[in-house]
């Protein structure tokens, strides 16, 4: 007797998994737009204020010699002690080698660039129409400790660019900031970092920077103690040496010519030497043009 089994055939099907929730959408805040007539914060270096001391009556006598000269000045000489210096040790080089030039001094003692601003605001050079402008401006910022050296470079250029909205006619020199401390310090890093960025904004036409505060460093690092007795200000041997290495580009501003540099470490190389063109095989002579 034959027997038959059935066999049994199953299909398995495995289960799909659910797919897996989306999750929702991240929302990233996007910031507001400032209002039409927001106004824009600026570091306390570029916002005008006065002295709180009024810097013991220098400054008002400055904002009266402004209002009271009779334009046109030709020359403005623009800054701190360093300038306001010009009066004292100064005095010898100022009447030798710009006060014949009609140059009208302005400096304060202590003063920073913030400062620089409220003046220029209270008394603008407009109707003294100048010609040259010397500006040195910016170490006391340095020695505050509270603005770095983007923030001096852009004060500085702030200062020169309202100096040159109101004198159209005006070439502006900027000096570079003198270097501080008889020898190397972090300071005196901070100074070189502002003049090496201070000689690379790409100015116009109208503005020229100069540097000439190596003239005062020695090779070891040092600072020339005769010429710069306390390590910051010039003695009058100090401020022979800062007339004479300012006054040609002076001298070339009010000429008409964009202010060069004197300092060999921005002055141009020297063109390459033309060879001399080889004898010629015959020399005939030539009469008339």
């Amino acid at each position: 007797m034959q027997w038959t089994i059935p066999i049994l055939f199953m299909t398995l099907t495995q289960a799909t998994p659910a797919p897996a929730p989306t999750p929702p959408p991240v929302q990233v805040p996007v910031p507001a737009a400032p209002a039409a007539n927001e106004a824009v914060v600026l570091p306390a270096c570029m916002v005008p204020v006065p002295r709180p001391d009024g810097a013991d009556g220098r400054q008002d006598e400055v904002l009266r010699r402004v209002r009271e000269a009779k334009a046109p000045v030709r020359v403005v000489f623009l800054g701190d002690s360093i300038t306001q210096g010009w009066e004292d040790a100064g005095a010898a080089a100022w009447e030798r080698d710009f006060a014949p030039l009609g140059a009208l001094q302005i400096g304060v003692g202590g003063d920073r660039t913030e400062h620089v601003l409220w003046r220029l605001e209270k008394a603008p050079l407009t109707a003294l129409d100048p010609r040259v402008i010397v500006l040195m401006i910016g170490t006391n910022n340095a020695s505050t400790g509270r603005d770095s050296g983007e923030l001096i470079v852009r004060a500085v250029r702030a200062v020169v660019d309202t100096l040159l909205t109101q004198c159209p006619r005006a070439r502006v020199i900027v000096l570079d900031l003198p270097p501080r401390g008889q020898r190397m310090n972090p300071l005196r890093g901070l100074v070189l970092q502002v003049n090496q960025a201070l000689s690379q904004v790409p100015w116009n036409d109208r503005v020229s920077f100069l540097r000439v505060g190596d003239e005062f460093v020695r090779g070891d690092g040092s600072l020339d103690e005769a010429a710069m007795p306390d390590f910051l200000h010039f003695s009058p041997a100090g401020y022979e040496r800062w007339a004479g290495s300012i006054r040609p580009a002076v001298s070339s501003a009010l000429a008409g010519h964009a202010p060069h540099p004197t300092h060999p470490s921005m002055a141009a190389p020297p063109p390459a030497p033309v060879p001399a063109a080889p004898p010629a095989a015959t020399a005939t002579p030539r009469t008339g043009t």
